[in-house]
């Protein structure tokens, strides 16, 4: 598990920096087509203020989305034990524990690294869920906080963010000038309004879909029981549909760090989903048990 985690830290960590490049350069191309020279200043002050707030701050936003609050071992000592024995057995450090007041089952983990770490549960999952399928649960995340893939998806989400609000907000600021002939056109504007968060939505779409396989892996790996984080996934899906969350607010920046997308969503728009399909998820992990345990009973039918 260890060595797993040391190869997936080195490849997210340079995942982190191209990201933090492509998307500042993006920041900074667009400041300087909209205003110039002062559109590029105020772009390059812009991109290193987001950049650091959501290096450091990532988390908190992430928690405060959720409105998730520290809790002691003697409110959830069963939460402590499991994350306890998980980080014991990895050698890592005891991260912070969370719980959300949501009765939605979902689970998420953030912090840009092992020191800095909390795990979130809702209170939802902790009523639908016994203790061996929590105890899955908990493994994903921590695989999370190992493989070093929270930070570089809370950045991807909070630029992901920024950057459909400078799209936004480009339309209305008066950058460049009426008599400035290489001023952009509303036509481009409105172009760019549609196309820059779709640009940073789909990159966080491939950041987040696959991140989500290589934790179930892990955290199987970890906890020693895929069968059981494939159960607690059936019944974390069955408990998301039936108790979606609200798509808007600072939710909608955070929700791809939860292990099951919180939002209800079909069609057209399961094509922009943050995670991979469940039942293709439940799968890998009855093909991982298989290969470690042998007979595995269908889940999703």
């Amino acid at each position: 598990m260890l060595k797993e985690s040391n190869v997936h830290s080195h490849h997210n960590g340079l995942k982190t920096a191209a990201l933090l490049g492509l998307l500042t350069g993006l920041i900074l191309a667009v400041g300087y087509w909209l205003g110039g020279s002062t559109g590029l200043v105020i772009a390059v002050i812009f991109s290193l203020v987001t950049n650091a707030v959501s290096y450091f701050y990532s988390d908190r936003i992430a928690l405060r989305s959720m409105g998730a609050r520290p809790v002691s071992e003697a409110e959830f000592p069963q939460l402590y034990q499991i994350v306890r024995e998980l980080a014991q057995q990895a050698g890592q450090p005891m991260p912070r524990l969370y719980v959300s007041p949501s009765m939605q089952p979902n689970a998420f983990a953030t912090g840009r690294d092992p020191e800095h770490a909390a795990v979130a549960v809702t209170v939802g999952i902790t009523r639908i869920l016994d203790a061996r399928e929590l105890r899955g649960v908990i493994g994903h995340e921590l695989s999370h906080v190992y493989n070093r893939d929270i930070l570089i998806s809370s950045v991807a989400g909070a630029l992901a963010g920024i950057i459909t609000m400078f799209a936004q907000l480009a339309i209305f600021l008066p950058f460049g000038g009426s008599d400035d002939e290489d001023a952009p056109n509303p036509a481009s504007l409105l172009l760019m309004l549609v196309l820059g968060p779709l640009a940073a939505s789909v990159i966080q779409l491939a950041i987040s879909r696959n991140r989500e396989f290589q934790a179930d892996a892990s955290g199987a790996t970890l906890t020693g029981d895929p069968l059981a984080l494939a159960s607690a996934l059936e019944k974390i899906h069955y408990g998301t549909q039936r108790v979606p969350l609200p798509a808007d607010g600072q939710l909608t920046s955070t929700a791809h760090l939860m292990i099951a997308n919180p939002f209800r969503g079909g069609g057209v728009a399961a094509l922009f989903a943050t995670h991979p399909p469940m039942r293709e998820r439940v799968r890998r992990l009855h093909e991982q048990a298989a290969l470690t345990r042998g007979a595995a009973r269908p889940y999703l039918r």
